[in-house]
């Protein structure tokens, strides 16, 4: 179906339930459940200031949860309890489980406080893909 006006799609929103390995392009709503600090480092005595924070967050909706690997600024915004909107998100494989991350080609914003309650009994990222690697030419 084309769209006379390009550009101006609304971006369709992925349920966590629907997420898979290694796919891209995911806009989803989801509430923070739980937020744990992974690696924090960074040198202030530099010429700048570069520092690197990577906080691992368990995050979900109605279908399930998944950890949300946020990196750097991205780590503020994902507080316990509140709803954010992860937008042009990808499944990152880590030792063979899905986890959610937004690249500098994605945005994570600050969303309305959702109604939904978070399907805590489906944890995508406690299933492990047996990984098939395939050769690219």
């Amino acid at each position: 179906m084309a769209d006379s006006k390009q550009g101006l799609r609304k971006p369709t929103f992925t349920k966590v339930g629907q997420l898979r390995p290694s796919t891209s392009g995911h806009t989803l709503t989801v509430k923070v459940v739980s937020t744990k600090m992974v690696l924090q480092k960074g040198r202030a005595d530099g010429p700048q200031v570069r520092q690197m924070r990577i906080a691992e967050c368990l995050v979900g909706d109605e279908t399930g949860m998944i950890i949300f690997t946020a990196r750097n600024d991205q780590v503020d915004l994902m507080e316990e309890g509140s709803t954010v909107t992860l937008r042009n998100a990808k499944i990152d494989m880590f030792k063979g489980s899905m986890r959610l991350a937004v690249d500098k080609w994605g945005r994570v914003e600050v969303a309305e406080p959702a109604s939904f309650t978070v399907m805590e009994d489906n944890n995508l990222s406690l299933i492990e893909y047996e990984l098939v690697n395939v050769v690219e030419e």
